[in-house]
């Protein structure tokens, strides 16, 4: 049965009629302060509620002395204006409860008889209708039971499904204060800036996510607002990702204040539209580009080209504005402009073939697609989600085309302040912090001292692990905590380290027009440092002479023992991830999988490519394709080095041959003239 759908902007009128003295009181105050307020009305489980959004205060000349002073600031994790949002709950006249227990105890034989137990859809566990349908079912099983006439798995699944039912009303009532009111007033301050309560009492729940709303938000899931509502809001008013982290298999629960609170949280964001900020524009040539940033073989060149050489700027600020966290975190419009400016400002320093700001695109988009489309967001909470995409957005910055084992070989004056350990990949954090450190370029500035301390922690182990020489560590590690049974010891910041690495060299497994126009533009990299490393009289670093390097079989290897092992490992941790993700319900009698005698299991399918707990890994069939395009490359170099030798054998041969005839001709020479003298001098004696 499909879940009842919530009236969203009903009439004046329900306002009106609404006796509740907070609400009257909130109602008086605006009409003191006389500012702007967006109004909401639903009506969701047998309650009304009027959900008012107030921007805020602004202070003039003369007015509001009275006012409270306004908070101290301070670097990540300052407080600036606030404004409100008010929550109000009213008890419907036709409340569901006296409709169910009416039917529960009046309901005739005819329609326990009509329920089918084993085939009738079974609606949610908490919505309306559940209630009406569990009482049913356990009058009809009574009635069965009598005659004797119940199997022991259908009698087994509708009592599970009543106790969810009965326990899914039992956290409903305790959730709310009093039976008839009850009025919610939420800060719009960012929740970051809120101070942290710790979690006491016997429900207080142990896992508290940084960067999640207090109280009550700390408890909901963003699935608990309905679907319907969720598609009309984002669509209408933001640019969000919409229904990607829904659960196919699971209905959305429906909590009477979580509704509520959720929508409410809606209403903030259609509260910000109504602000004088705007954010970056994107060219409509780029818009159009970006709506296939969803898709593995996404070409990033085609950006380049769109953006006038500023995808990175383009990208980074589309995917935060579409995981919302450009809202969630308070990031200034005019500081993210220019912070993405500099960034990729940064990358196109040295002008590089291969790692510059197109590199770091492409990352960016790579890291999104395991975000977005492996389900593991879901894993991650906000704080988590903005700091791997930032340590994708900055991985290489600053980079100077040259190798770790260049700067340590020729002494450079980063290798010297690192110490020879992980040059490169210390200089783009250190420079990437530095960077945001600058009050012009601090995006980060409305983070709470523990959400930065986190943030930070995690970019710095996610860069470092893009260092190549800790790959076989790296895999090794992650092998040995995939064998674990215990889900506990999947550590989040290793996981997503290795994530970002695979990220970092995945060329190889996008399609081949991608794969074969960055290998070219890596050598050329790798040529320009065997340029420099001849110039300084050091040894050729691998791949980097000109003339001696053989790109298919360097390519071949590169894939058979880099890239196709560390994505395996990646597509294992991510199944991994989505089993922890996935919901652990046991599906009723009606949604179990028909499976036909000797064919293929079938399994219910999962939002993101995720067909039961096994992430699609679209990867493979380009790393196959790939690799046969470089083997039928190989095989034609080979022949062509082969015909070379050929030929300079027989022009060696036939120089040598040369060389013989003019060393017998010589002698000839020298033989002739000691003839012609002897005559001369028998000639001279004779005389």
């Amino acid at each position: 049965m499909a879940t009842p759908r919530p009236t969203v902007g009903g009439s004046k009128e329900t306002l009106h009629k609404t006796n509740s003295e907070p609400l009257r009181r909130h109602r008086q105050h605006l009409r003191t302060r006389g500012t702007p307020v967006s109004k909401c009305f639903l009506n969701l489980d047998g309650y009304n509620y009027v959900i008012v959004a107030s921007p805020p205060e602004k202070k003039k000349d003369g007015q509001d002395e009275a006012a409270p002073p306004p908070p101290p600031t301070s670097k990540n994790g300052q407080l600036s204006k606030q404004g409100s949002l008010t929550i109000l709950r009213r008890t419907n006249s036709r409340s569901h409860g006296g409709r169910s227990t009416r039917l529960s105890s009046e309901a005739d034989n005819d329609t326990l008889d009509a329920i089918d137990l084993l085939h009738d859809a079974l609606p949610a566990v908490d919505t309306p209708e559940s209630c009406e349908k569990a009482a049913l079912r356990l009058r009809s099983l009574l009635r069965h039971l009598q005659e004797g006439e119940v199997a022991a798995a259908v009698l087994q699944q509708n009592l599970q499904y009543a106790a969810d039912v009965l326990d899914s009303i039992y956290v409903d009532e305790a959730k709310c204060a009093t039976p008839q009111d009850r009025a919610i007033t939420i800060s719009l301050e960012p929740s970051a800036r809120k101070a942290r309560r710790p979690a006491t009492g016997a429900g207080a729940s142990p896992r508290r996510q940084v960067g999640e709303e207090e109280d009550e938000l700390s408890e909901v899931e963003p699935d608990a607002v309905p679907q319907e509502v969720r598609e009309w809001l984002a669509s209408t008013f933001t640019r969000q990702l919409s229904t990607a982290r829904r659960r196919n298999d699971e209905k959305p629960r429906f909590r009477s204040v979580a509704n509520a609170i959720r929508a409410g949280i809606f209403v903030e964001r259609i509260y910000r539209r109504l602000s004088s900020a705007t954010f970056l524009q994107l060219p409509p040539e780029v818009t159009k580009i970006l709506k296939r940033v969803d898709d593995w073989r996404f070409d990033v060149w085609k950006l380049q080209e769109a953006s006038n050489n500023t995808p990175l700027r383009c990208l980074a600020y589309e995917l935060l504005n579409r995981y919302g966290l450009l809202h969630k975190f308070k990031m200034p419009p005019a500081t993210l402009e220019t912070f993405l400016t500099q960034v990729e400002t940064g990358y196109c320093k040295y002008k590089n073939p291969y790692h510059n700001n197109v590199h770091a695109a492409d990352v960016l988009q790579t890291m999104h697609y395991m975000l977005s489309q492996t389900g593991l967001m879901n894993w991650l909470n906000d704080v988590e989600i903005l700091a791997t995409l930032m340590a994708a957005l900055i991985h290489d910055y600053e980079h100077t085309g040259t190798t770790n084992n260049f700067h340590v070989m020729s002494g450079s004056e980063t290798a010297i302040l690192y110490n020879d350990r992980a040059v490169l990949e210390n200089h783009h954090i250190c420079a990437a912090f530095r960077l945001l450190r600058a009050e012009e370029h601090n995006v980060l500035v409305n983070l709470s001292r523990e959400e930065f301390r986190e943030f930070r922690s995690l970019v710095i182990e996610m860069v470092l692990a893009t260092d190549m020489s800790s790959h076989f560590q790296q895999i090794k590690a992650m092998k040995t905590m995939l064998s674990l049974q215990d889900s506990s010891s999947l550590d989040k910041s290793k996981a997503l380290s290795l994530v970002l690495h695979c990220c970092d060299i995945s060329h190889p497994s996008k399609s081949w027009e991608l794969h074969e126009r960055w290998t070219t533009q890596l050598l050329e990299e790798f040529f320009r440092q065997g340029d420099k490393e001849r110039e300084l009289g050091l040894p050729y670093s691998p791949l980097c002479d000109r003339n001696n390097t053989l790109v298919a079989e360097s390519q071949i290897g590169f894939i058979d023992f880099i890239v196709d092992p560390s994505l395996g490992v990646c597509g294992d941790l991510l199944d991994k991830v989505a089993s922890l993700s996935a919901p652990q319900a046991t599906p009723t009698i009606s949604e179990e999988p028909h499976n036909e005698p000797g064919g293929p299991i079938k399994r219910p399918v999962r939002p993101g490519g995720i067909v039961g707990t096994e992430v699609r890994r679209p990867w493979q069939d380009c790393l196959s394709a790939n690799k046969s395009r470089w083997k039928e490359r190989a095989m034609k170099d080979a022949e062509l080095r082969a015909e070379m030798a050929l030929r300079n054998e027989k022009v060696n041969g036939n120089s040598a041959e040369d060389e013989s005839d003019d060393v017998i001709k010589e002698e000839d020479e020298k033989e002739r003239e000691a003839e012609a003298s002897g005559q001369a001098c028998n000639e001279e004696s004779a005389e």
